[in-house]
């Protein structure tokens, strides 16, 4: 090695030790056997905060999305982000930034169809992505996977130990990522997914599924034209007029939000009907349009997904980069986290609402919490431990958190910690709300 390699070679360790240093400086901030403290003075009436993220939603659809999320603690949890946001902000945090997912719980992973055609098995919901602490995107799976558990008829004990593993996995992979050059960690592959149960049975569910089927389940056909939505319940139901108008009128602004490879492809499809759809739990109440396209004929559908965006429940307690779009917002966000992201992803703004665009159900697949049962919850948690440390890794500086997590033992105890502790707050909350529900104070209409 020639002097000046060497040189430079010794000032880039002397560089990674002090971004490790400086991640050990982190613990001043928030210990790392405090990490797991919930802090509960003076903690907001949970309803009122639920309540205050009505803004921007149809009124019509939160008697449904109150419903869905009555139904067991873990679809609480799961359409409350802005109550976990508002604890997690009242707690002192470590300062070590990354992009959060946001919304980090386990039926927010699954499969869908890369760029390329490949099945991959990733986060798949970016509503909530902000730039904040690491620890915000970990605790929320923490507890998602005491709550996932349990709901699947798991013993808290065999829960507790799921969480474990997932803390334990996503510290390992984050300083493994750490110490590998950054190109190599941001392209980093998670192989043996297809040997968890819930993985394995999504990817089945995902190589099964294609546009064609859903052609079966949303349209028909009928004599007077070109195939079209059929009305369902809850569900979905087709749009006319000035409505529909805006709404194919936005695809101009959509189509500048494409790469020009990627527009060369969607400039083939042309649109055949638009319709209204209810979609997810947390997102019910928003606005959700799905286009239905053709490409080279009747067998080559597309389903263009518009829905939409409004800010990050992490938004008031976070200074953070402005998007003019809010969907642009959501599409940065799963960039930066994923290494693979849907084909036609983008951004548009129909009136005053912003959306993220993308394919409805392109190869997709979900977890079934049927699947949790036996070894299911520790094995899917371990991945979820994966995937997260990537995400991190990518959008963080994974030598910095490394400092700060040094030996892993008091993290990980710390995490499953605050795992049981907000699982059982949550608990609570949700008998709070169910007695909301029969006071009146919030109002749910019968789930589809």
């Amino acid at each position: 090695m020639s002097t000046a390699a060497h040189r430079i070679s010794q000032t880039s360790a002397a560089i990674r030790e002090q971004r490790r240093r400086d991640g050990r400086t982190h613990r001043n901030h928030l210990n790392r056997t405090r990490l797991g403290d919930l802090h509960l003075k003076k903690r907001s009436d949970p309803i009122e905060t639920l309540l205050s993220a009505r803004k921007s939603r149809v009124p019509a659809l939160l008697a449904l999305k109150y419903a869905r999320m009555s139904a067991t603690p873990f679809t609480f949890f799961r359409g409350a982000v802005p109550i976990m946001a508002a604890d997690l902000a009242r707690e002192p945090h470590t300062g070590l930034l990354v992009q959060l997912c946001g919304d980090a719980h386990l039926q927010n992973l699954g499969c869908f169809e890369a760029p390329d055609g490949r099945l991959i098995f990733d986060i798949n919901d970016f509503d909530e992505t902000i730039r904040g602490p690491w620890e915000w995107d970990v605790k929320r799976m923490a507890a998602s996977i005491v709550l996932a558990g349990m709901d699947a008829g798991q013993r808290r004990s065999t829960c507790a130990a799921a969480v474990d593993a997932f803390a334990a996995t996503y510290c390992a992979s984050l300083c493994r990522l750490a110490e590998q050059p950054i190109l190599v960690a941001a392209r980093h592959q998670i192989h043996r997914m297809r040997q968890a149960q819930a993985v394995s049975a999504a990817f089945d569910h995902a190589q099964r599924a294609n546009p064609c089927d859903l052609l079966k389940k949303y349209t028909e056909n009928t004599s007077r034209g070109p195939v079209r939505f059929r009305k369902i319940d809850h569900v979905i139901w087709r749009l006319h007029g000035q409505r529909r108008q805006e709404i194919l009128a936005s695809l101009l602004l959509y189509r500048q939000s494409l790469p020009p490879e990627r527009l060369h492809l969607f400039d083939f499809f042309r649109p055949l009907d638009v319709a209204f759809k209810v979609v997810g739990t947390g997102s019910v109440g928003l606005r959700d349009y799905v286009v239905l396209m053709e490409g080279s004929g009747a067998e080559d559908p597309l389903f263009l997904q518009l829905k939409q965006e409004v800010r990050s429940a992490y938004t008031p307690y976070i200074k953070s980069d402005l998007y003019p779009n809010e969907g642009q917002r959501v599409v940065v966000g799963q960039h930066k986290i994923q290494p693979l992201s849907d084909l036609l992803l983008g951004w548009t703004r129909i009136g005053e609402h912003d959306y993220l665009v993308r394919q409805l159900n392109d190869h997709k697949g979900t977890v079934d919490l049927r699947q949790l049962r036996g070894e299911g919850l520790r094995s899917l948690a371990t991945i979820a431990g994966e995937l997260l440390a990537r995400g991190h890794a990518r959008s963080g500086d994974a030598l910095m958190i490394k400092g700060y997590v040094g030996a892993p033992d008091k993290v990980v105890k710390s995490i499953v910690h605050y795992g049981l502790e907000y699982a059982s707050l949550t608990e609570a909350d949700f008998e709070i709300f169910k007695k909301a529900i029969s006071y009146g104070r919030i109002k749910t209409a019968v789930p589809s």
